[in-house]
C-alpha cells in the first residue's frame, strides 16, 4: 500500500537540464570545449545526487510530548507521519541537557568537556572560529552544499575561544557568514541580537521587517523562513538547512499561537507518576538547596493548576511547530525535492515540568536527557515501512551522521558515532556502544556571577561549601547511573529503567546492585576520560 504523504514521482530536474546543455555544446564548441562542458555537467549531476538535509531542533521539548512516542494527549500529526515513514529512536540521549552546550555538541560532534562552550565557569568559552569551521554546516558548505540557519543560535563564535561565553556582542554575520548562505537567527529569543542575510532577500524582509500579522508568533515566522529558503533554492545544488525553533520553550502565553491554544485550553492533561505536588523531600540535599529547578517548580508546576497551565502551553507550542513541519513537507513535495531530502527532528534537551519536584532541565533524569529523534529519508522506497530503533544514540552522534549521509568525512576531533549503519540496518549490533555519557556542569549561582572577574574563585568557593551539583553518569539499555562528583562525599543515583522507568527508586544503597554500581562507576570514568580529551 502506498504512503499518501509522499509524492510518487521523483523530479530533480537533472535530466531536463543536462540534455539541452549537452546538445548545445556539440553545436557551438570545439572538442576541447565540449569536453570541459561535459565535465561541468557531470559535476552538477554528482552534486544533484547528494541528499538534501533538513535538521530540525526544538527548544526544551521532552521526547514524550509527541504522538509517535505514545502520547495521545499531544497533537503532532505531521511528525507522527514522518515517524511512521522513517526511523524513530527510542533511546536517544542528550550528552548534555541545557541549550548552549547541547547545541554546540550537536554542531561539532564533541562532548561538553571537550568543546567547553557553556554558561558557567570554568567551561564558559565561546566557540572559536577554527572549531566552528569543523562543524557539520561548515564542512557541508565546503563540500558544495547551500547552507541555511533559522532560529535560536544560543552560542557565540569568536576568532579565538574566549571567556565568558555570553559577551555583549555576537556579530553573527562577521563570524558565521562564511558558513551560512542564508541566515535568520538570534541569541535566545527572536528579538535579541537578531541578524539576517542575504539582507536584500525580499522574502526575509517581508517576514522579519514587514508588518507583523495580528497574532503571529515566532514559530509562524520560523515556518515562513523555512518556506522562503526552499523557494530560493537553486536547482541542481544540494542544501543543508538547520532550523532551531524558539519553541517549545515558553513560560507565558506571549509566544503561544492562540488559535492553536483553543485545541488544548479545556483539556486536563494526565500527570506522570513522578510528578510531585509541592516539594520533593527525596531529592538529594545539594539539589534541593541549590538547583534552580526547585524554585521554578514551586512557581510554575507545583500545584495541579500550575501544572495544567504549563502543559497546555507546551502542547500548543508543539502543535504549532508540527504545523510548520507539515507546511515544509508540502513545499518539498511541490518543488519535487522530498524524494531526495533527509529530515532529522530532535530537541536540544527536555524539561522536567514538575517531575521529581523540578521544573528545569540539566539534572540527569530521563525527562531532561532523553530526546525525541526521528529520521525520515525521502530516498527510501515509498513501500518501505517505518520502524523503531532501540540502539543507544547520543546527541554527540548527530554531526558525524549528518556528514556521513552527505558523503563527507567527520573531522578528527569528532567524538560521536556515525549511526547510518543503524538507519540502513547494516550495523553489527555487537560492535555498537553499550553506554552513553551524560554531563551536567551548570550551577545557577555561577550563572548569576558569569561576568564577575573573580568567577573562578567563586566556583571554588561553591565547591568547598558543598554547593556544587555538577554531575556525570552513563545511560545503558537498562541502567541509569550518575554522580554529583564535586560533593563531599559524592552523591550517587542508580535506577533500573526496565523496572522503574520513572526513576523513583534509587538503588545505590541496595547491596543486591553493588556489582552493577561498581561497573557503572567505572564505565562513567572511562567515558568521561575519553570525552575530556
Amino acid at each position: 500500500m502506498k504512503k499518501p504523504f509522499l509524492s510518487q514521482t521523483l523530479f530533480w530536474g537533472v535530466n531536463v537540464f543536462l540534455a539541452p546543455f549537452f546538445l548545445l555544446s556539440l553545436c557551438l564548441f570545439s572538442s576541447s570545449a565540449a569536453h570541459a562542458a561535459a565535465s561541468a555537467s557531470e559535476e552538477i549531476a554528482r552534486d544533484a545526487s547528494k541528499p538534501n538535509i533538513i535538521f530540525l531542533m526544538t527548544d526544551d521539548q521532552r521526547w514524550n510530548q509527541l504522538g509517535c512516542y505514545g502520547n495521545t494527549e499531544f497533537k503532532t500529526p505531521n511528525l507522527d507521519r514522518l515517524a511512521a515513514q522513517g526511523v524513530t529512536f527510542d533511546n536517544a540521549i542528550q550528552a548534555v541537557a541545557i541549550c548552549m552546550p547541547s547545541r554546540v555538541t550537536v554542531l561539532t560532534g564533541r562532548h561538553y568537556s571537550s568543546h567547553r562552550v557553556g554558561f558557567v565557569a570554568p567551561n564558559d568559552y565561546t566557540l572559536s572560529r577554527a572549531d566552528f569551521n569543523q562543524s557539520y554546516p561548515a564542512l557541508l558548505k565546503a563540500a558544495g552544499y547551500r547552507t541555511g540557519f533559522i532560529g535560536k543560535v544560543g552560542f557565540t563564535v569568536t576568532e579565538e575561544a574566549t571567556r565568558p561565553s555570553t559577551p555583549a556582542q555576537h556579530f553573527y554575520e562577521e563570524n558565521m557568514r562564511h558558513v551560512f548562505d542564508y541566515f535568520a537567527g538570534a541569541e535566545t529569543v527572536e528579538n535579541k541580537k537578531f541578524e539576517m542575510w542575504p539582507a536584500e532577500d525580499p522574502g526575509l524582509q517581508r517576514i522579519y521587517q514587514g508588518e507583523k500579522q495580528k497574532g503571529e508568533t515566532r514559530t509562524l515566522r520560523t515556518g515562513k523562513a523555512i518556506l522562503n529558503f526552499l523557494d530560493t533554492q537553486p536547482e541542481n545544488q544540494p542544501f543543508c538547512l538547520s532550523v532551531s525553533f524558539y519553541a517549545v520553550k515558553h513560560d507565558s502565553n506571549d509566544h503561544v499561537y492562540m488559535p492553536h491554544y483553543e485545541l488544548f485550553k479545556d483539556h486536563v492533561f494526565s500527570a506522570p507518576e513522578n510528578w510531585v505536588e509541592g516539594e520533593n523531600e527525596e531529592l538529594p540535599k545539594v539539589v534541593k538547596e541549590n538547583a534552580r529547578g526547585v524554585p521554578l517548580h514551586k512557581n510554575r508546576t507545583s500545584t495541579p493548576e500550575l501544572y495544567q497551565r504549563q502543559v497546555r502551553r507546551f502542547a500548543t507550542q508543539g502543535y504549532t511547530v508540527d504545523q510548520q513541519v507539515g507546511l515544509m513537507v508540502e513545499k518539498l513535495k511541490e518543488k519535487g525535492l522530498l524524494e531526495n531530502t533527509i529530515i532529522i527532528y530532535t530537541s536540544d534537551n527536555g524539561r522536567l515540568i514538575g517531575s521529581h519536584g523540578l521544573f528545569d532541565k540539566c539534572i540527569l533524569y530521563e525527562e531532561s536527557v532523553k530526546a525525541p529523534l526521528i529520521v525520515f529519508d525521502g530516498r527510501e522506497p515509498v513501500s518501505t515501512p517505518g520502524r523503531r530503533e532501540h540502539a543507544l544514540i547520543s546527541s554527540v552522534d548527530l554531526a558525524p551522521t549528518i556528514l556521513s549521509l552527505a558523503g563527507v568525512n567527520a573531522p578528527s576531533l569528532s567524538q560521536g558515532h556515525d549511526f547510518t549503519g543503524l538507519l540502513h540496518q547494516t550495523q553489527d549490533r555487537s560492535q555498537w556502544r553499550d553506554a552513553v555519557l551524560m554531563e551536567n556542569l551548570f550551577l545557577v549561582d555561577l550563572f548569576r556571577s558569569r561576568h564577575d572577574p573573580d568567577v573562578d574563585k567563586i566556583n571554588q568557593q561553591l565547591i568547598d561549601a558543598n554547593k556544587s551539583y555538577r554531575s556525570r553518569g552513563v545511560r545503558t539499555d537498562r541502567w541509569k547511573y550518575f554522580v554529583y562528583y564535586e560533593h563531599t562525599p559524592p552523591i550517587e543515583e542508580l535506577y533500573d529503567l526496565e523496572r522503574d522507568p520513572q526513576e523513583m527508586n534509587n538503588l545505590v544503597g541496595n547491596p543486591e546492585f553493588a556489582e552493577v554500581l561498581k561497573k557503572l562507576r567505572q564505565r562513567t570514568e572511562e567515558l568521561y576520560q575519553e570525552a575530556a580529551q
